[in-house]
C-alpha cells in the first residue's frame, strides 16, 4: 500500500511532549500572574511606599518569564526526542523482525528482554505468532511435497502399464484394464481426500445442528460388512450427542475413525473389537472411538494425524489393507474436520494393545 510521506512517530511524541510541557509552563506563570501580581498595587509609590509597584515587577518579570518559556520548549525538544527515542527503541526491533518475516526469514525471533510491558507483550506475541506461522509452512511444504509423491507414483503406474501394452500388444488386456483401473481409483481417492483436507481447513460450509449418534451409526452400517468378513464386533453405544457443524464433514470424520480402527486391529479370527461412544459432557459433545490390536509405541501415536503417515508398525490386515487401501489422510482428515469445528482431538494407546480416539466438539445448547 503506496502513503505519503508523514511526521514520523518520534517526532510528533517530541512535539507533544515540548507542547505539554510550554502548556504547563504557561499556566504556571498564568497562576503567578493571578494570584500574585494581582494583588501588587499598581501605584506610583507602591506599597506601603518602599515596594516596587506592579508595572516594575511586570517589567522585571516578563523577561524572565519568557526567558523561562524558551527554556522549557527546548527543554520539551531536546528531552522529548531523547525519551521517545527510547521508549519507541523496542518498536523499532518489533518493527525490523516484521521486515525480515515479510521477505521470508520466519525463523528470527525477537527475544526482548525487560520485565512485561505493552511492547515486550506485543514482542512475546509476535515471537509466538512467527513460531506459529513458520510450523504451518514448513507443514505446508511438506504437504505439498507428500501430496506431489502421491500424486506422481499412481502416474507413473499408469504410463507404465501403458507403455508396456503398446511394447506388447498380447499381453492379457483384461488384467491390463484391471490394474489401471484399481491405479486411476487410488488417483482419485486421494486427489477427493485433498479436495476434503482443502475445504475443511477453509472452514467454507453451512453449520447445522448434528446428532453425532445417529452419524456413528450411519458410518458403523457402512463399514460393518469389513467388520463382519474381518470378523471384528461393531458395536456403537451412548446417547443422542448435538453438535453445530457439516453433516457431511462430521460423518467422512466419524467414517475415517470406524475405518481406521477396523483396518489396524487384530488379525482375522482373533476376535477384535470397535466401540463408538457418542456422550455429550457439559458444553461438550463427545465421541469416542477404540479399538483393539497391537500394543502401540508411545512415540508413534503423535505421527498418526500427521499427512500421508500410514502408520508404520501398526498392524494391518493384508485383505482390509487391499480392499480399503489408505493414502495417508484419514487421520490427518479427521484432525483439519475437529480444527474446522473448533474442538479437539486426542489419541491414546490402549495398554492392552489398541487405540482410543476421543472426539470433543462444542454442543448446541
Amino acid at each position: 500500500m503506496v502513503r505519503r510521506p508523514g511526521l514520523s512517530v518520534r517526532l510528533k511524541l517530541t512535539l507533544s511532549y515540548a507542547g505539554f510541557l510550554a502548556v504547563a509552563g504557561a499556566l504556571l506563570l498564568a497562576v503567578v500572574w493571578v494570584f500574585i501580581l494581582r494583588y501588587v498595587p499598581d501605584k506610583d509609590q507602591g506599597l506601603l511606599g518602599i515596594s516596587p509597584n506592579r508595572y516594575l515587577l511586570v517589567r522585571t518579570f516578563a523577561p524572565a518569564a519568557a526567558a523561562a518559556m524558551a527554556f522549557l520548549l527546548v527543554f520539551g525538544l531536546v528531552g522529548g526526542w531523547l525519551l521517545a527515542g527510547r521508549m519507541l527503541a523496542p518498536l523499532t526491533r518489533i518493527t525490523a523482525a516484521a521486515r525480515l518475516a515479510g521477505s521470508g526469514s520466519l525463523s528470527h525471533r525477537i527475544h526482548m528482554e525487560g520485565r512485561r510491558d505493552e511492547f515486550r507483550e506485543l514482542s512475546d506475541a509476535f515471537d509466538s505468532m512467527l513460531g506459529q506461522l513458520e510450523s504451518h509452512v514448513a507443514e505446508q511444504r511438506r504437504f505439498a511435497a507428500n501430496a506431489s509423491h502421491e500424486l506422481r507414483t499412481p502416474l507413473a503406474i499408469s504410463r507404465t502399464l501403458l507403455d508396456v501394452a503398446r511394447e506388447d500388444p498380447t499381453r492379457d488386456r483384461d488384467e491390463l484394464l484391471r490394474r489401471l483401473q484399481t491405479v486411476n481409483s487410488r488417483a482419485i481417492d486421494l486427489t477427493e481426500a485433498l479436495l476434503l483436507l482443502s475445504r475443511s481447513d477453509r472452514r467454507t460450509f453451512t453449520r447445522e445442528d448434528v446428532d453425532l449418534s445417529l452419524v456413528a451409526e450411519e458410518a458403523a452400517e457402512t463399514l460393518l460388512p469389513l467388520a463382519e468378513r474381518r470378523g471384528i464386533t461393531l458395536d456403537v453405544t451412548g446417547g443422542a450427542t448435538l453438535t453445530s457443524g457439516s453433516a457431511e464433514l462430521l460423518l467422512r470424520m466419524v467414517t475415517n475413525l470406524v475405518q481406521n480402527a477396523v483396518v489396524h486391529n487384530l488379525p482375522a479370527g482373533r476376535a477384535g473389537t470397535v466401540t463408538v461412544h457418542t456422550e455429550p459432557d457439559g458444553d461438550a459433545s463427545v465421541l469416542r472411538v477404540e479399538n483393539t490390536g497391537p500394543v502401540l509405541p508411545a512415540e508413534l501415536v503423535p505421527t498418526l494425524v500427521e499427512p500421508f503417515q500410514r502408520g508404520a508398525e501398526r498392524a494391518r490386515d493384508p485383505r482390509a489393507a487391499e480392499e480399503h487401501a489408505g493414502v495417508g489422510l484419514g487421520l490427518a482428515i479427521v484432525q483439519s474436520v475437529v480444527r474446522a469445528h473448533d474442538g479437539t482431538l486426542d489419541l491414546a494407546p490402549r495398554p492392552t494393545g489398541g487405540l482410543v480416539v476421543t472426539v470433543r466438539l462444542p454442543g448446541t445448547a
